[in-house]
């Protein structure tokens, strides 16, 4: 019985001529999964070219990554049509961009429409098919050169992509003013190390809900260069719900946009990028349903009006997380309190979860930091109670001393502290 299943011998890796030979013929009829790896078993390219094409029409998929020159050798092999085939991986490594493999349009006879995922990595390609109506994943890795042109037809041929990653690759543009190409079922879209994105970018219509994600890779931090220049063709920035800056200079920069509200998270940076340049670029995108605000830095000094411009829009903020530094925390604290903040009125009125990931550390010896009191915590707190905007919790995920918990409970609903706190003491007086 376990023979007779055909099913159960459709996964071939090639690495031995006769083992390749029982398994194509006991899995009969069915479709077959060839996977070429490097490793401890490497596979064999004899057995390979000499056994598979004989079965290219039952392929659903071929995932290679070979030896560098392998994989010309294997492409020139695949000329037969492949009607089953639905994942395509072509995958070798080269360091130097000439010696990479070319796919041309002859590929399985030029008829790719079967396909749904296509993944191509070190090689030279043109993107000449023009019949991609099942394609749903399409990654395109570390190519020296990529024509705008061949990229948005190559876009326009597959209706149905609901995932791009463009990783690793140089953009050239070629004089397409105006031309729009609408990606109606697009989810997520990665750009990684491809210079400024913003060129292709407006020749993109990005639908309500997907998720566009942009590596930086350069010092200067200007969001328009990695985002569409007219937002028309990014439909779902017309608002932020969510905001994220980690700015501690220890991870690559990333940006993240996604619906269907929208979402603008700008994280992990090698690059030192000053808190308030990040808080000014908000500037340019609507806030007013900012629901969640995270920001990690370092302590870069910032100016109460800075973070004042920053706070005001977001009316219906309900979640604030601050972190590491000393003067973020005075910043903020400040905007918030309606006593001290420019306009005097209650900025973020919905405001309902404060959230401090670290206490900064007291005093001034190697490695302190300007001692944060949090006596300001709780007069903010208390003014915000008497205007009516009372705080549901408040959560210090470090070190909070037993009498600031207390004297928070007056103004908050809920109080989370660290497990350094101790409310209740053994012995002693009874009164503890």
């Amino acid at each position: 019985m376990f023979i007779s299943r055909s099913s159960l011998w459709s996964n071939l890796d090639c690495v031995d001529a006769e083992k390749t030979r029982v398994y194509l013929e006991r899995s009969g009829t069915s479709p077959i999964n060839v996977r070429l790896r490097r490793g401890r078993s490497p596979y064999s390219l004899d057995t390979f070219l000499q056994i598979i094409p004989q079965a290219i029409g039952r392929l659903r998929s071929l995932s290679v990554s070979t030896e560098p020159g392998d994989l010309q050798d294997i492409i020139s092999h695949l000329f037969h049509p492949a009607p089953l085939l639905e994942t395509l991986h072509l995958d070798e490594y080269h360091r130097e961009p000439q010696h990479y493999p070319v796919l041309e349009s002859t590929i399985l006879n030029g008829d790719l429409s079967s396909l749904r995922r296509l993944h191509l990595h070190c090689i030279h390609t043109e993107l000449p098919w023009r019949n991609m109506v099942n394609l749903a994943s399409f990654t395109l890795n570390s190519i020296s050169a990529c024509n705008f042109g061949q990229l948005l037809d190559f876009f326009e041929s597959a209706p149905h992509l609901h995932n791009i990653d463009l990783l690793y690759i140089t953009l050239i543009s070629s004089g397409e003013n105006g031309r729009l190409v609408s990606l109606d079922h697009l989810e997520r879209m990665e750009i990684i190390d491809c210079g400024p994105t913003s060129v292709l970018l407006d020749h993109l219509v990005i639908p309500v809900g997907a998720e566009l994600i942009s590596q930086l890779d350069s010092i200067t931090f200007i969001i328009e260069d990695h985002i569409p220049r007219s937002l028309d063709n990014l439909k779902n920035l017309s608002s932020v719900a969510k905001i994220r800056l980690h700015l501690d200079g220890s991870e690559p920069l990333f940006m993240r946009f996604s619906g269907p509200d929208g979402q603008l998270c700008i994280t992990n940076t090698y690059i030192y990028i000053p808190l308030s340049q990040a808080l000014e670029s908000l500037a340019r995108f609507d806030t007013s349903k900012t629901k969640r605000l995270r920001i990690d830095s370092s302590s870069d000094p910032l100016s109460r009006d800075v973070a004042y411009r920053a706070l005001l829009p977001m009316k219906n903020l309900h979640t604030l997380v601050l972190s590491r530094s000393t003067s973020l925390l005075c910043a903020f604290m400040d905007v918030l309190n309606p006593n001290t903040s420019p306009s005097k009125e209650v900025v973020c009125p919905s405001l309902q979860e404060l959230i401090f990931v670290r206490r900064p550390r007291r005093g001034f010896g190697r490695g302190g930091e300007e001692e944060f009191h949090m006596q300001a915590v709780i007069e903010m707190a208390a003014v915000r109670a008497s205007r009516g905007a009372k705080l549901g919790t408040i959560k210090n995920r470090a070190k909070l001393d037993p009498v600031d918990v207390l004297e928070l409970r007056k103004h908050v609903l809920h109080v989370e502290y660290g497990p350094e706190v101790d409310l209740y003491e053994d012995g002693g007086d009874d009164n503890n």
